[in-house]
């Protein structure tokens, strides 16, 4: 009997040696998958950060070109103004002139 158990003891050891070689061999594909993953983090994060300089910058351009308009819009108010005064002068130097 003695002989028995021993060799039932050595199957369990051996059995339990096999699944913890797969464990091992499982635990290290994890790692490799987890180390691959973080790389793919790592890219996502920096073409995030690309991205997000991009439309930084494009919100930039969009606000000097409002400033633009904003500027251009005054220009050409401050320039109609000018034409309607001149128009107002002419106008009335035409009206006394008829007049007279």
């Amino acid at each position: 009997m003695a002989d028995d158990e021993l060799r039932e003891r050595v199957t369990r050891l051996e059995r339990e040696v096999a699944d913890l070689r797969e464990r091992s061999t499982d635990a290290g594909a994890a790692r490799v998958l987890a180390a691959g993953a973080d790389r793919d983090v790592a890219e996502v994060r920096a073409e995030l950060r690309a991205h997000t300089g991009t439309l930084n910058a494009l919100r930039e351009d969009q606000l000097d070109l409002r400033e633009g308009v904003r500027n251009l819009r005054d220009e050409m108010q401050r320039g109609f103004d000018t034409v309607n005064s001149s128009l107002g002068q002419i106008i009335s130097l035409l009206d006394r002139g008829s007049d007279e």
